[in-house]
């Protein structure tokens, strides 16, 4: 047989030669180039999606770390060094983006209505849910570090394809509805402080161009991120730290409100709100891919073992900034608007304006207050949502998009139906206010899809090996989240 038959019984034309191996080889190691490629599963773990690539990760070593030998002793008997500041700086900041979500525009809104409906009588409330959801981030964070990939991606592995597309048009539905509270809250800032000159949907425009924001401090390192997030967070803990004072409330009753657990068939409403707004489906995805931003071997037990020491310091060092947040909008208002005719219809819309007929402002007016601490809270939890929407439908689908693409697929999801959603409910002041209830409740119902796989992974030795969550917290999380799931799919039917 010639050449050029074998060629034609081979496939190629006739004529052809095959290319040096070098060029073969070549060939074989390049990445697909084609769109369909690039956005269709691909099981070569070589091209799998990952949350960080090797050269974005935080080092997190330093000078006076154990030596190998002294890691292997510390690793043999389930150890942990001694502690270091330095090292918990270095490890601080997934739990501060993380925490965003504590204080999105969501949670405000639930704050200002307990405030002004229940008094301070829900103040347990908001400190209890804080607590249970920092037990479901710390298993985030535990999963994503004890397996060095984040919920998305084992989700896609440990599934069948139904159960895998399910959760994660689940995923994507919880996150949409977030983000439209997030982005409205960021629009409703922005009328308040240009005076009503721009309306709703041009603030949501506006609050669009937030992933561009994200994007270029991206390029920089998450170092810079996180740095943006901490001025964010300051700014809104400054914001309503001085509305809290301004408004001189009464230390006892923040106390009592605190300690004592009051609840009746009145406040119910408003307590699972609270509840709900600070579960938030999305975040448990986004802090298991967060944690993974540090350079941390998961096949080096000494180095988990670490890293989840500090984690655990750090988010709850994280949280306790949105819990006093929560407390102060809460006790705000509770002391503004408690048994006044206003209470039962203020909500973001209307709240600057009764803020500043009530309380007007020594200083600075508290309308423009309000308005900072708001559009701090929009503009920062957009940014997350983005960010974990890069991450949940990285880790579902596997894509292997540049990320300027993936962010806009992941704004687009929320921006086209935020305007409709904004031109169609800016008719009144209570019409947003009703949607955002309504969302809240979308959301609880997305609850179970996110917190039954966290825990179902976390309690598998095949996937967490030695760090598999012992009895004990195996019997707190499975009650914190059946009683989750009582709550969230029995009242909404029964509201």
């Amino acid at each position: 047989m010639t050449a050029d038959h074998a060629a034609a019984a081979a496939g190629e034309p006739a004529g052809s030669s095959s290319p040096p191996a070098s060029v073969a080889e070549g060939r074989a190691l390049l990445r697909p180039s084609s769109f369909v490629s690039i956005i269709s599963d691909n099981d070569d773990k070589e091209f799998e999606e990952r949350a960080f690539e090797t050269d974005e990760k935080v080092v997190v070593s330093v000078s006076g770390d154990p030596d190998e030998e002294e890691r292997l002793f510390y690793a043999s008997g389930g150890r942990t060094p001694p502690f270091s500041w330095r090292k918990l700086w270095l490890f601080t900041g997934p739990g501060y983006l993380m925490s965003i979500a504590f204080v999105d525009p969501g949670n405000i809104e639930g704050d200002l209505q307990a405030g002004a409906t229940a008094d301070g009588s829900l103040l347990w409330v908001l400190l209890w849910s804080t607590a249970m959801g920092l037990l479901v981030q710390l298993l985030a964070a535990r999963l994503g570090v004890a397996t060095g990939r984040h919920l998305a991606e084992l989700c896609r592995d440990e599934y069948p394809d139904w159960a895998r597309r399910a959760l994660w048009i689940m995923a994507e539905v919880a996150l949409v509805s977030a983000d439209i509270q997030e982005v409205i809250g960021s629009a409703i800032a922005i009328k308040i402080l240009s005076h009503g000159l721009l309306p709703i949907w041009v603030g949501v425009v506006i609050t669009a161009l937030d992933c561009f924001i994200f994007l270029s401090l991206e390029n920089y390192g998450v170092r810079k991120l996180e740095g943006l997030f901490a001025v964010l967070i300051t700014t809104m803990a400054c914001s309503f730290a001085w509305m809290f004072v301004e408004t001189k409330p009464r230390g006892k009753d923040l106390i009592i409100g605190i300690l004592v657990p009051k609840l009746n068939s009145r406040t119910i409403k408003q307590a699972v709100g609270l509840v709900g707004s600070v579960i938030t489906p999305h975040n448990v995805f986004l802090h298991s891919a967060l944690v993974q931003s540090r350079k941390i071997d998961p096949e080096k037990e000494y180095e988990v073992r670490e890293a989840l020491r500090y984690y655990s310091i750090e988010s709850t060092m994280a949280l306790a900034v949105p819990l006093m947040i929560n407390l102060f909008v809460t006790t705000v208002f509770a002391k503004g608007f408690y048994g006044t005719k206003e209470a039962d219809n203020i909500g973001l819309e209307n709240a600057g304006k009764y803020l500043h007929e009530k309380f007007g402002g020594d200083f600075f007016p508290v309308l423009y207050i309000w308005g900072v601490g708001l559009l701090a809270a929009g503009t920062s939890s957009t940014i997350t949502g983005t960010y974990a929407g890069q991450f949940i439908m990285g880790g579902f689908l596997n894509w292997r998009l540049k990320k300027w693409i993936r962010a806009l697929i992941t704004r687009s999801f929320a921006i086209v139906p935020t305007i409709i959603v904004a031109l169609y409910f800016n008719t009144s002041d209570s019409a947003l206010d009703v949607l955002n209830e309504w969302l809240n409740v979308l959301q609880s119902i997305q609850i179970p899809f996110s917190l039954i796989p966290l825990v179902t992974l976390v309690s598998k030795e095949e996937v967490m090996g030695v760090f598999k969550i012992g009895p004990i917290t195996k019997v707190s999380t499975s009650t914190d989240t059946h009683g989750v799931l009582h709550v969230f799919l029995h009242f909404p039917m029964n509201a």
